[in-house]
């Protein structure tokens, strides 16, 4: 088994998770420039086994897609084009942030951790990741 990715896609910053091999944990695991995200998922695939990659579907609470989507949209097919042989799946991100924002709150994270932006996009990725493997625990 390979392991799944998490793309918690924004403008200026990505966060990213992972899974371990057997797809149980999901784990932060790095907040890169979006401009470099690319990049790094080139690298890291080169690098590791991945069977799929995640990423967070910005919707408003009526279901219909947010403002940020007409971004992250155009990333979803650059990443099917790329990385054909992946499939990409989607997720609702909706209260991503603030679940990320309290749970760092909640784990005694110093003030200064707390208002890392890049943390928050870890974690919100991995909040993301988590949500699709209970999803796919579930079929």
């Amino acid at each position: 088994m390979g392991r799944v990715i998490a793309i918690d896609y924004g403008q200026k910053r990505t966060g990213l998770a992972a899974t371990d091999e057997l797809q149980m944990i999901a784990s932060p695991l790095c907040t890169v420039p979006t401009v470099k995200v690319m990049d790094f998922l080139r690298d890291y695939i080169q690098r590791e086994k991945v069977d799929v990659l995640v990423v967070g579907e910005a919707v408003q609470m009526n279901g219909s897609p947010s403002s940020s989507a007409e971004f992250i949209e155009p990333f979803v097919r650059l990443l099917s084009r790329t990385f054909p042989g992946i499939p990409v799946e989607r997720v609702d991100e909706r209260f991503t942030s603030k679940m990320a924002s309290r749970t760092i709150l909640h784990s005694g994270a110093k003030k200064k951790e707390r208002q890392d932006k890049g943390l928050i996009d870890r974690v919100s990725a991995a909040i993301i990741l988590q949500s699709y493997l209970e999803r796919k625990g579930m079929d």
